[in-house]
């Protein structure tokens, strides 16, 4: 996928961007898993090697991700499960940066 999607992306307000053959099918300003669970729930269907951009992936992300038939994933940040679970599934992965665990607002893992 074209870098000038995934930089406009991270300059943008969106929390993830779902794409198909470089077309946008789904974007959210929501936080943390609902935007992708509301894409597997309302567009998925027939959608397969889909990229996501999401601005932050632990690995329930990454596994909703498997979920959404994702073939690509790019974000800036992302969990060692995350990149476990990828691997495990065949994802390609461009993270900017790579981080033990993925913490909750709370601070939590």
């Amino acid at each position: 996928m074209d870098t000038n999607y995934f930089n406009d992306f991270l300059s943008s307000s969106d929390t993830l961007r779902m794409y198909k053959d470089e077309r946008l099918l789904f974007s959210s300003r929501k936080k943390m898993l609902l935007p992708i669970i509301e894409y597997i729930d309302t567009c998925s269907d027939g959608n397969r090697d889909v990229v996501v951009f999401d601005k932050l992936v632990g690995n329930a992300a990454a596994l909703l991700a498997v979920k959404a038939g994702c073939a690509e994933v790019m974000s800036p940040l992302g969990s060692e499960a995350a990149v476990r679970t990828f691997e495990r599934y065949g994802i390609k992965y461009h993270l900017v940066k790579v981080v033990p665990h993925v913490k909750t607002p709370a601070g939590k893992n």
